[in-house]
């Protein structure tokens, strides 16, 4: 426990007197130093969090939580697999699916797309498909009638807009008189989505269920059912007890695995980011170690006077460990509040930034989120700030251990 006379010494030790203002200045140094890396550490995590957030939300918009599907064959009666799903309580959602491949054509532009077929009726329970559309709307698809829903980067790379007729190239070949044949199909455009994310906005086409069970040859079935849960983290779960409860010819994946390298490479960047810009406080800190250094040198003879006059080694050490935390503490509390005020507003500055230099540091056609977010966790301002603390107060324990050892009768030899 610190008593008031280490506290009072130790606050008096850090105003600069004429003969040290060296000292005080890298003790300021230290104190920005640490202000400056738990400002940063708090800003990057924060924007890594909102990266992760961001992608994770994305994805799911258009990516089922998991998914249920026949192997080898495709799957019929979605109906009573859906009834079957819907009586676990943590499903919210059912919807039928088709997942294939083919190619865009209109005139001499080709794009590659891939195609899902939904059931307009059942895919606002899995997605946010409905909700993302620019032009057109999902009921837009009806069966028999061809038509089909594209992507936005897709539709402006076909030059394709509503109203308009695109043709569908699939992998199933149709044999004819005149030899193997592609198979071709006339679509009309009837909406334009927009996810956000350049995968699926550039790559990504919607048919009604029917029409791309007929188109694929797929006799009425379907590759599987897509499931919504309420909460995404319990994915992994369900997911493995589905595999227990489903019959053999089943197979059941979620999230976590279908894009498992995103988030592992999101957590990666995040855990690598900490640690490197940890080191801005590290630094900092042994700035302090350097600065009590040099305060011990320059007090030995204050030092000795004062165990002279009765204060044991462990007042003195506590002396120099008030003055070193001192600049722990003020600099994590600058760094905190300039940290949680840039995360809070980055979503705001960056645009901005970007405006007043024509610049664009994410371009939307390389980065999957084309804007920088931002999710600030107090958990995470907390963790950050008690570790900037621990370590400054790391710092301080070798120099004050230092002061303690000081014998009186050395340090006033010279005096």
């Amino acid at each position: 426990m610190f008593r008031p006379l280490e506290i009072f010494i130790g606050l008096r030790y850090t105003r600069a007197k004429r003969r040290n203002h060296f000292i005080s200045f890298i003790s300021l140094i230290s104190m920005l130093g640490i202000a400056l890396g738990v400002t940063v550490l708090i800003t990057v995590t924060s924007v890594m969090n909102g990266f992760e957030k961001e992608l994770r939300e994305r994805i799911l918009g258009v990516v089922s939580h998991a998914t249920v599907q026949a192997v080898g064959k495709p799957l019929q009666e979605w109906q009573q697999l859906g009834d079957f799903l819907r009586q676990h309580d943590e499903i919210i959602g059912v919807a039928p699916y088709i997942q294939a491949e083919g190619m865009l054509s209109q005139g001499a532009i080709v794009n590659g797309t891939l195609i899902r077929g939904v059931l307009p009726s059942q895919e606002g329970e899995v997605s946010q498909l409905g909700s993302k559309m620019l032009a057109g709307k999902l009921d837009n698809l009806q069966a028999g009638e061809f038509g089909i829903i594209l992507g936005k980067d897709l539709a402006l790379s076909m030059r394709a807009g509503l109203g308009d007729r695109v043709t569908l190239i699939t992998p199933q070949a149709s044999v004819t008189a005149v030899g193997i044949l592609p198979r071709l199909k006339r679509f009309t455009v009837v909406g334009i989505f927009e996810i956000g994310m350049y995968e699926y906005d550039s790559a990504l086409a919607l048919l009604h269920l029917e029409d791309a069970s007929r188109l694929f040859r797929l006799d009425g079935g379907m590759t599987g059912v897509r499931i919504k849960l309420d909460d995404m983290f319990a994915a992994p779960k369900l997911t493995r007890q589905l595999l227990d409860e489903l019959p053999l010819g089943y197979r059941a994946s979620d999230w976590t695995h279908q894009h498992a390298n995103f988030f592992r490479a999101v957590q990666m960047e995040k855990t690598v980011m900490f640690v490197i810009l940890f080191l801005i406080v590290a630094v900092a800190a042994f700035n302090i170690v350097s600065t009590l250094v040099m305060m011990v040198t320059d007090k030995e003879g204050d030092i000795a006077i004062l165990r002279t006059l009765g204060i044991s080694p462990s007042s003195i050490m506590g002396i120099f460990v008030v003055q070193g935390t001192l600049i722990g503490v003020i600099g994590t509390l600058l760094g905190t509040v300039g940290g949680v005020a840039l995360a809070l507003n980055v979503e705001t500055l960056v645009p901005a930034i970007e405006r007043l230099f024509s610049i664009e540091f994410l371009a939307a056609d390389v980065y999957y989120i084309s804007d920088l977010p931002s999710d600030m966790r107090y958990s995470d301002v907390i963790a950050i700030s008690s570790i900037s603390l621990v370590v400054s107060l790391i710092a301080t324990l070798y120099p004050a251990w230092r002061a303690s050892r000081t014998q009186p009768a050395e340090a006033l030899r010279y005096e």
